[in-house]
Parts: C-alpha cells; sequence; structure tokens
C-alpha cells in the first residue's frame, strides 16, 4: 500500500487565498501594462501638441515683444520730443521773463533817477527861493533898522540940544 492517496487533494484556504491573489495579480499585471501603453501614447500626443504649440507661442511671442519694443521705443522718443519741447519752451518763457524784468529794473532805475533830480531840481529852486527871501528880508530888516537907527539918532541929538 501506498502513502499517496488516491482522492484529489482539496485545497486548503490559503492555497485558495493564494491563487485567487495569483489570478488577480496576473489580471492587474495585464491590465497595468495596457494602461502604460495607452499612456505613453497619449503621453507621445501630448508632448508634440505642447512642442507644437510651444513654437506657435513662442512665435508669437517674439512678434508681440518685437511689436512691444517698437511702440516703446516709439513712445521714449515722443516722451523725448516732448521733453525737449517743454524745456524749450521753458528756456524761451524764462529768457522773456528775464529781460522784462531786466527792463522793468532798469526803469524803476531810470525813474527813481528822475524823481531824484526832480527833488535835487526843487530843491535847488527852493534853496534860491529861500537864499532871494533871506536876503531881500535881511536888506528890509537892515533898511527897517537903519532907518528905526536914524531915527533914534535924530531924536537923541534933538533931545540933547
Amino acid at each position: 500500500m501506498s502513502d499517496q492517496s488516491t482522492q484529489p487533494e482539496e485545497k486548503g484556504f490559503f492555497e485558495k487565498v493564494k491563487e485567487t491573489i495569483e489570478s488577480l495579480w496576473e489580471g492587474t499585471k495585464d491590465t497595468a501594462e495596457d494602461v502604460k501603453e495607452v499612456a505613453e501614447e497619449k503621453i507621445e500626443d501630448i508632448k508634440e501638441k505642447v512642442t507644437a504649440k510651444k513654437a506657435t507661442a513662442t512665435k508669437k511671442a517674439a512678434a508681440t515683444k518685437k511689436k512691444v519694443i517698437k511702440k516703446a521705443d516709439e513712445v521714449t522718443a515722443k516722451a523725448k520730443t516732448e521733453a525737449a519741447n517743454v524745456k524749450a519752451k521753458a528756456e524761451t518763457k524764462a529768457k522773456a521773463i528775464t529781460a522784462k524784468v531786466k527792463n522793468e529794473a532798469v526803469a524803476a532805475k531810470k525813474e527813481v533817477a528822475d524823481v531824484k533830480a526832480k527833488a535835487a531840481t526843487k530843491a535847488k529852486v527852493i534853496t534860491a527861493k529861500a537864499k532871494t527871501e533871506a536876503t531881500e528880508t535881511q536888506k528890509a530888516m537892515a533898511a527897517k533898522t537903519a532907518k528905526a537907527a536914524t531915527t533914534v539918532k535924530k531924536k537923541a541929538t534933538a533931545a540933547s540940544k
């Protein structure tokens, strides 16, 4: 008699679980490989699209950058021109104001000189008139004094006789 039994062996619980796991593993492995292939294809497609879009975007960006630089240069040139114009106008205005102030200063100095001259002339006239009047007054006083003295002498002489 042999030790081997002729009946099929019944598998134990763990062997059944193990077989189930192996079958699931095999199915998962196949599915994972399929998913991996699909993902790689999708990645390649996306890379191609991104590369195409990137090239287009780079071209557009370069063109836009050129436009922006050109516009900035135009605006800068215009601003510089305007600044130069404003500066020139300001310098012209400043020169005009300076000239006007100089002219007003000259006119004021002339006016002061005229007033001084008139005052000096008037002072001379007044002084001359005052001297003349003083001289006349002195002559008149001298004449009155002489007349009074003569009258007093006459009275004194008449009284002493």
